[in-house]
């Protein structure tokens, strides 16, 4: 191809998405799951030297952890790339949150319902800084199953706040939290565009 035809095809919109949430919501998993590209992850095995560092209250099965990001990408069309970036959940990697949200357009907050109290510094950060996001509510065997509704009101989320029921480990899930969290930035665009 000439580099004179570049002009006359569509480029595809690239746009930094971040997947948060607390320690063990399923973000690593979430990537993998929807991912183009083999991921690149970052976990570790949890060693005895996080014992007393990172709460594993409610996660019997953890056996490792993101130690700095995860990132995936994927195609919803021709038009619109998703770059995905994990954030860590641990308190002690919280400092890279700052970084990863430079430039991001949008975020998932992944929740688990056997630790929903984990959700609210995710959502104090994104409110705080002014970026969208919805919540998805990734259901984990032996969790507890609540509406959406229940959902938004222990988190004291706004109304506009989409909350989803997700299954991270399964690819067209993921997408479907992907494809509501840009409708829901799109919508937001036009409503600020005709204030």
């Amino acid at each position: 191809m000439a580099y004179n035809d570049v002009s006359d095809q569509s480029l595809p919109t690239s746009v930094k998405l971040l997947v948060a949430g607390g320690f063990g919501v399923g973000k690593t998993t979430f990537i993998g799951s929807v991912s183009e590209i083999e991921p690149l992850t970052t976990e570790e095995l949890i060693t005895e030297a996080s014992v007393g560092i990172d709460d594993l209250d409610g996660l019997p099965s953890k056996t490792t952890t993101t130690v700095a990001f995860d990132f995936g990408r994927i195609s919803l069309s021709s038009e619109l790339v998703l770059y995905l970036f994990g954030t860590p959940g641990q308190d002690r990697f919280w400092f890279m949150w700052d970084e990863l949200s430079a430039g991001a357009l949008g975020a998932v907050i992944l929740a688990d319902t056997r630790r929903l109290e984990a959700s609210f510094s995710a959502l104090d950060f994104f409110e705080s800084r002014g970026i969208k996001f919805i919540v998805a509510v990734n259901q984990f065997e032996g969790g507890f199953r609540y509406e959406p509704e229940e959902i938004r009101a222990a988190l004291e989320l706004k109304p506009h706040v989409p909350v989803i029921v997700c299954d991270a480990r399964v690819q067209r899930s993921a997408t479907t939290v992907l494809v509501a969290l840009i409708r829901h930035l799109l919508e937001d665009a036009d409503t600020a565009s005709t204030r």
